[in-house]
């Protein structure tokens, strides 16, 4: 599915009330004296936002987040500085991220979770009660194995798509999807949690994704309510706004939005990013060898 990329058509500008955004020493207060200097340096970089960030668009918001004390927000900037500087990944386009409040980027016991905005317009749910998710899964995991192939030819460790973390829900009413995959790299004994969160506007998709293992399925279930219920499309984008004689229709339905692609050759950044997270905290291993985890490449290559 094409991204939201376009960055001068639609923009991905963060917005929020300047007294919501605190320094690093006032939103973890318990871990300044404990942390290294150097990890203090580089986490007081970020502004960790709170109350009504609102998300994408130069001129108007696409969408607003109200997020509660018990979590924070990082905006487009920041997370880019989470995902690409800290934890090694290429740059990407995102909106930003959203953290429990009581852990930091560098936790490894946690779970962070990504925005980003899919344009492929207007999503119909007329069929959402007719899909056979067993099914899907069943093409999924022929999508998982094929592209496992392409990793094992190139140098990378293997992937598999073991099931179900959580079975597909659709909300009719609020018009928002979750679903969530468990997936093994390699030989790796702790399985990868890739949680999803969907919230249908009338242009497109805001993608949500939880960046976790299945050792954080608790928290992520304990979690993805409180997620659906801060966001909210603003007025003019959504979904009861959509009209037929001006707006693109999307090529896929519910059923196409949960069997998409679940991955990319060019590395599987939702699932992939966990393992850097990982090590990075627990081995403090360098920067550069973390790197080459990202995408699982196979020891000692």
């Amino acid at each position: 599915m094409k991204l939201f990329l376009n960055t001068l058509a639609v923009g991905i500008a963060i917005a929020t009330t300047p007294i919501s955004a605190k320094t690093f020493e006032e939103m973890f207060p318990q871990y300044a004296a404990e942390f290294k200097p150097e990890d203090v340096k580089e986490l007081s970089r970020l502004d960790y936002k709170q109350g009504e960030v609102k998300v994408g668009g130069l001129v108007s918001a696409l969408a607003t987040f109200d997020v509660p004390d018990d979590y924070y927000f990082l905006d487009s900037k920041d997370a880019g500085i989470v995902l690409s500087e800290m934890w090694g990944n290429p740059p990407s386009e995102t909106l930003g991220m959203i953290f429990p409040a009581d852990t930091t980027p560098f936790h490894s016991d946690s779970w962070g979770l990504e925005v980003t905005f899919d344009d492929i317009g207007y999503v119909s749910d007329e069929d959402a009660e007719g899909y056979d998710y067993s099914e899907i899964l069943d093409v999924m995991k022929e999508d998982v194995a094929q592209e496992s192939a392409w990793r094992l030819e190139n140098d990378y460790s293997s992937i598999a798509l073991i099931g179900w973390a959580a079975d597909p829900h659709y909300d009719k009413e609020r018009r928002q999807l979750y679903w969530a995959k468990e997936l093994k790299f390699g030989e790796s004994d702790d399985h990868t949690l890739n949680y999803n969160l969907r919230a249908l506007g009338r242009k497109g998709v805001l993608v949500m994704n939880f960046i976790s293992t299945m050792n954080e399925l608790d928290q992520v279930e304990a979690a993805t309510p409180d997620i659906l219920n801060m966001v909210s499309f603003t007025s003019g984008n959504a979904y009861a706004d959509f009209d037929p004689s001006l707006d693109k229709v999307a090529a896929v339905g519910i059923g196409g939005l949960i069997a998409g692609k679940v991955i990319a050759k060019t590395g599987f950044l939702v699932t992939a990013l966990l393992l850097l997270k990982k090590f990075w905290f627990i081995l403090l291993l360098p920067l550069l060898a973390l790197k080459n985890r990202i995408f699982g490449k196979k020891d000692g290559e």
